[in-house]
């Protein structure tokens, strides 16, 4: 019989624990056959008879111990676990190797190597990978720092700050940055508002415009609600107008061609005022699931109309093309059915246009009418914006937030950012002028619902709320004062006078700083909750790219399970049923009070954490309000009220199974041995339907 000791891959011995074999065998059980743990029991007990047998004298090492898993697995037949074991654990040693090769602790796991790989890292004509993630952040910081240049500094140092925070997956800024900083293509922003006019002139080259962003990875957004309604005369022709969501179809299918140069889903926005006389047709458009699913859709609310609902007064629908009364509808009407078709579909959103106006720091520049695909970005005709976001799970230490490292991070990343708005090629010149004019950046946080569970406070609750807060409050300072040491040494941005920042601030660089962005595959990047979303699952099925699965928990629960002694595969199995511990027996009550998912928190704390968050946030906040599918249209509405209540610029609701394919399937893989949640392979959290952008 071998020591019972067993030699780790740095030299030390440890005392050799046969649940470790099990529990790793199961996971692999788990995503090729979806379960067996009976298997993965009676592997583990023949490993150790062959230990026995051939370290009598001698000390295994860990490698020697998975060399004979292998074995086993191929000698009992599960060739197919037995690839999953070896595959998996090919991955873990590329981790290690870059781990040391990038000289920082943070790991990145799995499943974001194959983000990386699949998305984000270069490739030759033949489609050859030709760099690593090391590769990657130094590509990307180097582009970003020579901007110093410009303004007679130094980058060397800058450099190595953008890289260490990248690699350290401590800030990571949008997608877009990532896959062409540093390239021919040089488009850096994820974020684009294109102008719609009543013309086909107009149409037709925002659409070419639109083409040429999404291939560069940007997203649009659109308001429609200068096109003249449906039925409309239209005089050059004497025919008749077909109205905005006609049009709509136009752009649906050439984003359907283009799908973003191949490498990022086309995703747009499409905005419709709630006073438009197709108000009605937009509302229900997407009833349909096979029309419009590269838009996501959202109704400009005006304050007049939102007084009007309250006092159950009726209002006029008003045709863009001469400002003619054509109609009225009762406004508490409306809102039923903008409940109801949300409820039914996941659409519309609601956009409150007027709150959005009353914050648009350059109102004398222009309106703001639409946003960004994911609402968290109001920008003015042919604007862009760089988005950015801090892992705030990193910013964590010993059950206590570290205040003096987010604000160097909070620094870096503005510098990071505004930097970009430099090293940016824009597609348009329009855009290129207006951006640099206004000079908007939007810095925003990930990793939240992380922080959370580190600092052992619930997701709802009155302290979250509190947090949240804080930690926004606390990154809007941070930022808005390095913003204004930029302006002073290099210069405020254009518009600047006619802003609402000329009476608060002697000199400021960026007409806006903050913004909180759904980040998706750069908080997979990170290894973190997405954005400010809570937990979408504890443990479940990845669906990952090539047709593989990988069995997922999240990391703190799983280090917590080990830590309080509750931890086994065959518990991650049964969480991953449902995703959610709230039913499980072997979980104790303090845990699942802090682990809960999406799903399990009243739906009104959605609403107030993003309330929370935007009110110390430039610009917007993206935020999913999860029902579960017994949700009724009443509890829409209510959501719907309080969102305007709390003056959130903004609201999306999304009801579980209101949509026939999602990219997060709860207790709906059917196996031999139950049902189990999945996930998509690029699903961090949020919004769980096909339509939705994955930005970051």
């Amino acid at each position: 019989m071998f020591s019972r000791k067993i030699k780790k891959r740095d030299g030390r011995i440890a005392d050799f624990d046969p649940d470790r074999i099990k529990n790793a065998v199961h996971k692999a059980f788990l995503a090729v056959e979806l379960g067996n743990g009976q298997k993965a029991e009676n592997t583990t007990n023949e490993v150790v008879k062959r230990l026995d047998a051939k370290f009598k004298e001698k000390t295994p090492s860990v490698e020697d111990v998975q060399d004979i898993v292998v074995e086993v697995l191929e000698k009992k037949g599960c060739e197919k676990v037995a690839q999953a074991y070896r595959d998996y654990r090919k991955k873990k040693e590329e981790l290690r190797a870059l781990r040391e090769t990038l000289g920082i602790t943070p790991k990145l796991t799995v499943n974001a190597l194959e983000v990386l790989r699949a998305r984000y890292l270069l490739r030759d004509e033949k489609e050859n990978i030709i760099e690593t993630p090391t590769m990657l952040f130094e590509r990307v910081a180097k582009a970003i720092a020579k901007v110093d240049k410009t303004f007679g500094e130094n980058p060397e140092e800058n450099e190595k700050t953008f890289y260490q925070m990248m690699a350290k997956l401590e800030f990571l800024p949008n997608t877009p940055t990532l896959f062409n900083a540093g390239t021919d293509l040089g488009q850096l922003s994820a974020c684009f508002v294109l102008p719609v006019h009543d013309s086909l002139d107009s149409i037709f080259t925002t659409l070419k415009n639109m083409a040429l962003i999404e291939q560069t990875g940007g997203g649009v957004g659109f308001n429609f609600s200068r096109l003249r309604p449906k039925g409309d005369i239209v005089k050059s022709t004497k025919g008749v107008a077909s109205g905005p969501v006609s049009f709509m179809r136009v752009f649906d299918t050439a984003t359907e061609v283009i799908k973003a140069g191949g490498k990022r889903r086309g995703a747009m926005m499409g905005i419709l005022r709630v006073d438009h006389p197709d108000v009605l047709e937009f509302i229900t458009a997407k009833q349909n699931p096979m029309l419009l699913s590269n838009f996501n859709v959202s109704v400009a609310v005006t304050d007049e109309f939102m007084q009007a609902v309250a006092s159950d007064k009726a209002y006029w629908l008003i045709n863009p093309r001469n400002k003619e009364k054509v109609k009225s509808l009762k406004a508490r009407e409306v809102w039923n059915l903008l409940a109801r078709s949300a409820w039914a579909s996941g659409d519309p959103g609601v956009v409150f246009i007027d709150e959005i106006n009353r914050r648009n720091p350059t109102l004398e520049v222009g309106r703001i009418e639409s946003t960004n695909p994911c609402g968290e970005q109001p920008l003015l005709p042919y604007e862009s914006c760089n988005l950015g976001s801090i892992n705030l799970s990193r910013m964590v230490e010993a059950g206590e937030v570290e205040w003096g490292k987010l604000r160097e991070t909070v620094r870096n990343a503005v510098h990071f950012l505004d930097n970009v708005v430099d090293a940016n090629v824009y597609p348009l010149k329009e855009t290129a002028e207006i951006t640099r004019a206004n000079r908007k950046i939007g810095l925003g946080v990930m990793g939240f619902a992380d922080m959370l569970i580190r600092l052992g406070v619930p997701y709802d609750s009155e302290e979250a709320l509190k947090l949240a807060e804080r930690v926004m409050s606390f990154i809007e300072e941070e930022a808005h004062k390095k913003s204004v040491e930029i302006a002073e040494a290099r210069g405020s941005f254009p518009n600047f006078e006619r802003s609402i920042w000329k009476d608060r601030y002697g000199a400021f660089r960026n007409a806006t700083v903050t913004t909180v962005a759904p980040t998706g595959t750069i908080s997979i990047i990170a290894g973190c909750s997405s954005g400010i979303e809570p937990l979408f699952a504890v443990s479940f099925m990845r669906n990952v790219l090539g047709g593989a699965r990988l069995f997922e928990t999240n990391v703190l629960f799983e280090e917590t399970a080990k830590a309080r002694g509750f931890y086994s595969a065959k518990l991650l199995e049964e969480v991953a049923r449902t995703g959610s511990v709230q039913e499980i027996d072997g979980v104790p009550d303090d845990v699942k009070r802090l682990f809960v998912t999406a799903l399990d928190i009243d739906p009104v704390w959605h609403v107030k954490m993003q309330a929370a968050f935007q009110r110390f946030t430039d610009n917007a906040v993206s935020k999913t309000v999860n029902l579960p599918f017994e949700a009724k249209v009443e509890d829409v509405r209510e959501i719907y009220d309080l969102a305007w209540r709390l003056k959130c610029k903004g609201v999306t609701v999304f009801r579980y199974g209101s949509k026939p394919e999602q990219v997060l399937y709860i207790g709906e893989v059917k196996t031999k041995d139950g049902k189990f949640v999945s996930a998509q392979s690029e699903y961090a959290g949020g919004c769980p339907t096909m339509n939705c952008p994955f930005p970051g």
